[in-house]
């Protein structure tokens, strides 16, 4: 695997830390964009500098709300850049990050994740799309959400994954010169997932034990979607590549 020049939007994120700090460590030169490094993907301020020499653009930038309407704008508008920028500079193409179930999404967060990967496969670069189950890290944000010493977390099934495992897999394909074009049709869209099925609210009961927060499992009505997640709609396919750890062992390491 060739070392070359990679640019990560999102680069101060949650996954965006770990997908520099991955590319660092294999040798690669990172471009780090976010508005902390002077580049605003949504405006295009610093974009084009930014991109100068850059082989492959990474895009793990998200919007920090799950308002369905706000969220699609910000991933139609970034994906438009992105590509009008990568081409303009002569980049070979780009990879982001989606969220399995993305397809099957009707409200919300993940449904807004439909018009990023279609912005993606139907713009002027060659792009490729890894999508992957729920962040570990996910978990402590629903507790602080909801505040207090109680929480109510729907007991859905979930199959949570590192963000570090998906920082890995995610460099592995915007490395590979050879992985197949994801436009074509009947190409699977690949998939990253924890290595065993899980119940959110369970998980959220282990961190909460270390917070003080008492965890009350609720059937999840109200929620986007709870019925297809319900019926397994956000877990992996059977294509999917499952890779460790399991979110207790995760929880063991964190301070």
């Amino acid at each position: 695997m060739s070392a070359g020049k990679f640019a990560v939007a999102g680069a101060t994120g949650r996954l965006g830390r770990h997908v520099v700090d991955v590319l660092a460590g294999r040798g690669h030169q990172v471009v780090p964009m976010s508005r902390a490094t002077g580049v605003d993907i949504i405006t295009g301020e610093g974009l084009a500098e930014a991109l100068t020499g850059v082989d492959v653009i990474i895009d793990v930038a998200s919007w920090h709300a799950s308002d369905q309407k706000a969220a699609t704008e910000f991933f139609r508008t970034a994906t438009q850049n992105l590509h009008a920028a990568g081409l303009r500079a002569g980049a070979d193409r780009i990879v982001a990050v989606s969220i399995i179930g993305a397809d099957k999404a009707t409200a919300g967060f993940v449904a807004a994740q439909q018009v990023h990967e279609e912005a993606n496969l139907s713009g002027p670069l060659p792009a490729r799309i890894l999508r992957a189950a729920q962040f570990h890290e996910f978990v402590g944000q629903l507790l602080e959400w909801q505040q207090g010493d109680v929480a109510y977390i729907p007991a859905l099934p979930t199959q949570l994954v590192a963000c570090r495992t998906v920082a890995e897999t995610l460099v592995d394909l915007a490395a590979d010169p050879d992985a197949p074009a994801q436009s074509d049709p009947g190409t699977p869209i690949p998939e990253i997932a924890g290595p065993r099925r899980e119940s959110m609210a369970e998980a959220a009961r282990l961190l909460g034990a270390r917070r003080g927060i008492k965890v009350v499992d609720v059937d999840g009505s109200g929620m986007p979607d709870a019925e297809i997640a319900a019926a397994g709609g956000f877990l992996p396919g059977p294509h999917a590549t499952l890779a460790g750890p399991t979110f207790q062992e995760w929880l063991n390491t964190q301070s």
